[in-house]
């Protein structure tokens, strides 16, 4: 029996698990709030979330700063989405294989220090990307421990799927949030000091997971390299058909909804729509999520939210093909809005998943699946960027866009 956090091995049989807490009050969001440990996790994801959005806008600008070039500057955001697979594959046997509120801080304490260098003068262009691809390496499996830690706080019925649920509003909610307090932070200070509050929003996070949550020891205790577990539960996940369409069922979705989104700024153009048009699109996404989120998780039972997984999944992809008409700004918005509320499918996929995937994988498995689906997410944006360079759209120079002319030299970029 491996130790746990607070101290050397015991022999004997050991209880996995610290005692349940007592049954939540009220129904819904109220039941998942009621419940202590789940608060520490929220408030600790909503820090850590808004850390990784201020750390991205800090960073491109930065190395646009550093560098005068955009293609460099919009490279960080790729990078965002990319190592995902290295993370999600090479390292997910982390999540099962080490007690998940060590994993959890640990996690935070190297985004930190991550983000801490990257503060550091005269940092390198090419340290500061590597820094980047780092804390997206571990983002993966920070997401699918803390995801395994949601089983344990909160079991794997519906206080389970509500929990996920809150946790995909805060993510929606901090692309809002974020990008608009990391606009306005960048008007009166620096990147630098964007960082710095950045480094205390993950060391926040650490704090409140680590007084917050239960010592809880590994799921799994298989021996073997890390790198081995990891691969192998990968192929154990993979070979299990129903748990392959569900990891699925999570990917392709999205990576549809990313595609719209990755055009927005060159539709807003070719409109001839200002700034804070192109800004009312980027929002629209994001806004109909969260409200179909709250919507479905505060009126609708468990069985209507499974009833509606496929419709919403479809829902995901349609709008979108209005735009083929190409419609005027108030119908993008609209369309646009009706994507977002989409991600509600996600309440039956996560019902179906947990119960289809073995307790002493889950950690693993929900590494895999947000491994999977940032990646293929990654891979839909560079197939935008194909479609535009075939198209005459793309100057290599500013990397940039114009889908209302060709490109046809660099003075006309």
């Amino acid at each position: 029996m491996p130790a746990t956090p607070s101290g050397p091995a015991t022999t004997g049989p050991v209880d996995p698990r610290p005692e349940p807490p007592p049954p939540p009050t009220g129904t819904g969001y109220r039941a998942v709030f009621s419940t202590p440990e789940f608060r520490s996790v929220f408030a600790a994801h909503l820090l850590s979330s808004l850390g990784v959005v201020l750390c991205e806008i800090a960073l491109s600008v930065l190395v646009y700063q550093l560098t005068g070039s955009p293609l460099l500057s919009a490279l960080t955001f790729a990078l965002g989405l990319l190592p995902y697979v290295i993370g999600g594959t090479l390292l997910s046997a982390v999540a099962d294989r080490h007690p998940a509120r060590r994993v959890l801080v640990v996690c935070d304490l190297l985004c930190a220090g991550c983000a801490a260098v990257m503060l550091v003068p005269g940092t390198p262009v090419a340290v500061l990307l590597a820094l980047r691809c780092a804390t997206a390496a571990i983002a993966p499996v920070f997401a699918g421990t803390r995801a395994g830690t949601l089983g344990d706080v909160l079991g794997e019925g519906d206080l389970f799927v509500l929990g996920r649920s809150l946790i995909r509003i805060v993510n929606q909610g901090a692309q809002l949030v974020g990008f608009a307090a990391g606009g306005l932070l960048l008007t009166a200070v620096t990147p630098g000091a964007v960082l710095a509050i950045t480094t205390g929003t993950f060391l926040g996070s650490a704090l409140l997971l680590r007084l917050g949550t239960h010592a809880r020891p590994a799921r799994c205790t298989s021996p073997g390299a890390l790198l081995g577990a990891s691969l192998a539960g990968t192929r154990q996940l993979l070979s299990d058909r129903r748990i392959r369409a569900l990891l699925l069922l999570t990917w392709l979705p999205p990576a549809f909804v990313v595609i719209p989104e990755a055009l927005l700024i060159p539709y807003a153009d070719s409109l001839g729509a200002g700034p804070a048009a192109a800004g009312l699109l980027m929002c629209a996404m994001p806004i109909g999520a969260i409200t179909a989120e709250t919507l479905a998780g505060t009126f609708l039972g468990p069985r209507a939210r499974t009833r509606l997984t496929f419709p919403l999944g479809i829902c995901c992809v349609l709008p979108s093909l209005g735009f083929a008409a190409r419609p005027s700004l108030g119908w993008a918005v609209t369309l646009l809005a009706l994507t977002g509320t989409g991600i509600a499918y996600n309440f039956g996929v996560d019902r179906w998943f947990a119960a289809a995937v073995p307790d002493a994988l889950l950690g693993q498995a929900m590494t895999v699946m947000q491994a999977g689906r940032m990646t293929i997410m990654g891979l839909s944006l560079i197939h935008i960027r194909d479609v535009y360079k075939r198209q005459g759209w793309w100057c290599s120079r500013c990397d940039g866009r114009s889908p209302s002319r060709r490109v046809t030299s660099l003075a006309n970029c």
